[in-house]
């Protein structure tokens, strides 16, 4: 047995995540404490969607997501907000998606990954391309086998790397399937001389074409007739056509949470307090950070680009007076100046950078630096040894040159080496990307700036002033329980209304409230012209600092829109089809024998337009538009003679050919290879499209997220 097969038989599947355990077990728990009917109600309660049939329950895409954020977070993206966690989602439904749809043709067409084939692709001299990228030096570009080693030695003990591992060798084995499948396809592809034939056809002459057109608004609907049994035999023939999403519309009032006049009397007394201690503390860096709603910046800024309200007090350059309080954007303000000295407007630096890692620790790191900068200053070119030593590559393949900038566009630690050094200077700075080592090349002209501690309060609504807004929307929602009487209220409490119209199950806004899903997610669940519940069933929702109460005023569920909704649009193109018919049969009458397309113009009071170097595959007509139905006849038309009538997009066309132009002999064989080239190319994506469209995907992560 191979080593990493080994690896897998042991190390099982993922730990899923507490949410999902916790919801697995009231699942279970529920599921066999009651009756098969209201285990089936759970079931379709909990389905995420369908994949070929196959159910998709909440607490297995649950795991799924846990356990890849699981592997993004020991990859070091600690910061998980909600569109890092929404591409989550969608990343393992996509994978779900080929996984459920292609293991089985995997199988049939006996596709698999063997243990063999799975070590050399992990510890071959030519590895998969995802090992290669794992454990390639940044610094040298050099694959580096013995980290490879080490790695896999350490997933023995180390329960993390084994996790990280084990999803990277999935990939591996998921890509390789995938490899083998589309190379099956497409060798399996093939073009025929006929369709080289066809294909050349389709470009082998253009034409150059004058034509009338007789647009469907000059015949009036009243002079064709289109009955109930037209439009029904129309509905009927193209029932496909009407198909149609899920859609909601929704109005609902808002209850804006505002801080009380005693709220701000708290916030201010909290600031008055914090600004008798700043006034005495030792350390106001530790204070700022422990004490303010924001933290500590730590750049200096120029007068001008001091706040108005606080340049009179930062010119004194008294270190010992607290400015404020004072109130901003919401929040009352107490500031400090910390320092005030004369630094440069600007820099222009080069840097090298080193990061320490998995094979390099940040001692041995600091070493590097320490060498490089005794190279440097003993000669060694520093673009030299940028060029063969840094990481950052956004700038070492320019020799390390970040060229000019202004304080506070870098990294703090890295900001403060720049501005203090002097020009020409060799520093070095640590930040959370590495060790820096930086050459001064050039300063502006030193200004006076200014280092300011500011510590803000954010005024905020209280307990008690959350619960008299809760209480007046739960009074609201109480009282007011039909439509009739939710409209009416609004009108006597002189509220605001708000309408969505037309809103998506997966839809992530809706105006004047911040991240409404909760709201969207029970939207979907609602009756028509029926207060909105949440699934505590309660008619309050708390979005975003508001109290919302709404009302589900239209539901369009998924699927084929009945006739009744679409009989205006089938109406529509009938009545361009009769008109259609009105204008050809005039054409027709008009177009006797030897009569020019001139001749017909002018009869019909019509005037003659031109097109020239049309071909089959062309988009558009000049003066016309998109026209393909015109486009098909004029490449079809023999040369000199009147063609039509042809029914377009915008009216009925007559035409003629004036000239038609050959392109040179073409090369069939080449064709033929170019097209076979392009039949591999879509072969694998169109096959996959085939069999994601046979598996009749549903997807109903919407009620969850």
């Amino acid at each position: 047995m191979s080593a990493i097969q080994f690896l897998r038989e042991k190390a099982g599947v993922f730990v899923a995540g507490l949410i999902g355990f916790s919801l697995f077990l009231f699942v279970v728990s529920d599921f066999f404490g009651k009756g098969r009917g209201e285990r089936l109600k759970q079931k379709k309660y909990y389905e995420v969607g369908q994949i070929a049939g196959e159910y998709v329950g909440y607490q297995d895409f649950e795991e799924k997501v846990q356990s890849l954020t699981e592997i993004y977070k020991l990859s070091g993206n600690s910061k998980m907000d909600e569109a890092t966690t929404e591409n989550i989602r969608e990343q393992v439904w996509q994978q779900m998606i080929r996984e459920k749809i292609q293991e089985k043709h995997y199988k049939d067409l006996g596709i698999a990954v063997s243990n063999d084939e799975l070590d050399e692709l992990v510890l071959g001299d030519d590895p998969h391309p995802i090992v290669k990228q794992l454990f390639t030096d940044r610094t040298t570009g050099q694959f580096n086998k013995s980290a490879r080693v080490n790695f896999l030695k350490q997933i023995e003990t180390d329960e993390n790397a084994k996790k990280y591992w084990l999803f990277f060798e999935d990939e591996i084995v998921n890509d390789r399937n995938n490899t083998k499948y589309s190379s099956l396809v497409s060798k399996g592809l093939y073009a025929t001389s006929k369709q080289a034939e066809f294909d050349l056809n389709l470009n082998k002459s253009s034409v150059d074409f004058s034509y009338i057109m007789k647009n469907y608004a000059s015949v009036s609907d009243s002079s064709v007739t289109v009955s109930k049994a037209d439009e029904e035999a129309y509905y009927s023939t193209h029932k496909n056509n009407f198909k149609r999403s899920a859609l909601r519309d929704i109005e609902y009032v808002t209850f804006d949470v505002n801080p009380s006049d005693e709220d701000i009397k708290d916030s201010e007394q909290w600031i008055l307090n914090a600004k008798a201690e700043f006034a005495t503390v030792t350390d106001p860096v530790q204070f700022i950070n422990v004490t303010s709603d924001n933290h500590y910046t730590g750049y200096y800024v120029p007068l001008n680009e001091v706040p108005e309200n606080l340049r009179d007090f930062v010119k004194k350059e008294d270190k010992s007076e607290v400015f404020g309080p004072y109130q901003e954007n919401g929040s009352f303000k107490v500031a400090k100046l910390l320092n005030a000295a004369d630094r440069p407007d600007s820099v222009h630096v080069r840097h090298i950078l080193l990061a320490p890692g998995q094979n390099q620790s940040l001692e041995k790191t600091r070493a590097i630096a320490d060498s490089l900068i005794r190279l440097i200053k003993s000669g060694s070119s520093f673009e030299t040894l940028a060029k063969a030593n840094s990481v950052d590559q956004g700038s070492s393949q320019v020799g390390g040159d970040l060229g000019w900038f202004q304080e506070g566009k870098m990294i703090l630690p890295f900001n403060n080496a720049c501005f203090t050094a002097k020009k020409g200077e060799i520093v070095k700075a640590e930040t959370s990307y590495g060790i820096h080592i930086i050459e001064i090349l050039d300063q502006s002209k030193s200004v006076r700036k200014y280092d300011l501690g500011l510590i803000d309060r954010k005024i905020l609504a209280s307990s008690a002033t959350n619960q008299k807004y809760y209480s007046e929307a739960s009074q609201f929602a109480g009282t007011n329980t039909t439509y009739e009487k939710f409209n009416s209220a609004i009108v006597v409490q002189h509220l605001n209304k708000r309408v969505a119209n037309d809103v998506a199950p997966e839809q992530k806004t809706l105006p004047g409230i911040d991240n409404p899903r909760t709201l969207i997610i029970s939207l979907f669940s609602a009756s028509l012209g029926k207060i909105i519940l949440d699934n505590s069933q309660q008619a309050v929702f708390e979005v975003g600092g508001k109290y919302i109460i709404a009302f589900c005023t239209k539901i369009q569920e998924e699927g084929i829109a009945p006739l009744k909704d679409v009989v205006n649009d089938i109406r529509f193109t009938l009545l361009k089809d009769k008109k259609a018919d009105v204008i050809s049969a005039e054409f027709t009458q008009n177009n006797q024998s030897g009569k020019s397309l001139d001749d017909i113009a002018r009869t019909m009071g019509l005037n003659v337009q031109e097109a020239s170097q049309v071909n089959f595959r062309s988009y558009s007509i000049p003066g016309a538009g998109s026209e393909p139905a015109l486009i098909a006849a004029a490449s079809a038309a023999k040369q000199g003679v009147v063609s039509g009538p042809v029914k377009g997009n915008n009216g009925v066309f007559m035409l003629t050919v004036n000239n038609v132009s050959t392109t040179g002999t073409q090369d069939l064989k080449l064709l033929k290879d170019r097209l076979l080239a392009t039949f591999q190319m879509r072969g694998n994506y169109e096959a996959y499209e085939a069999l994601r469209k046979g598996a009749n995907i549903v997807d109903k992560r919407y009620k969850f997220y």
